[in-house]
């Protein structure tokens, strides 16, 4: 099983950068999902767990690769738990977070080797004389 991440807290901010979500998805998701309920600090703010980053790795999984509505997503979570693989499944989406953001700084590396611009990148943007 991969390493968890090391730090113990997240702000919403760190959380949104790990994930690539926006704020108003997670708070949302909050909303959604019983088993996301960051704790709040003396200020308010939430503060995630490393467990809960893995989860919400896990509904976005559910969500944008797998392709299943809200509520399919939650039946999806509740089956895993029921059947004790909720641990290993959140794992293995927090893996597959990695391993996309590693093939796309590799694709990235590869097409500046190559000198192809990737799609997102402007086609008028031109060397400096």
């Amino acid at each position: 099983m991969p390493p968890r991440p090391t730090q113990e807290f997240f702000s919403i901010g760190e959380v949104c950068a790990l994930t690539d979500l926006k704020p108003h998805v997670l708070r949302y998701w909050e909303s959604q999902f019983r088993f996301l309920n960051p704790a709040k600090n003396r200020s308010g703010n939430r503060v995630y767990k490393s467990r809960e980053v893995e989860m919400i790795l896990l509904v976005k999984h559910l969500l944008y690769t797998e392709k299943y509505t809200i509520d399919g997503a939650r039946q999806r979570v509740e089956q895993f738990r029921r059947t004790g693989e909720l641990k290993q499944e959140a794992a293995r989406a927090a893996s597959r977070q990695t391993l996309d953001e590693i093939d796309s700084a590799l694709q990235g590396i590869l097409a500046t080797l190559d000198g192809v611009a990737l799609p997102d990148q402007s086609s008028t943007d031109e060397p400096a004389a």
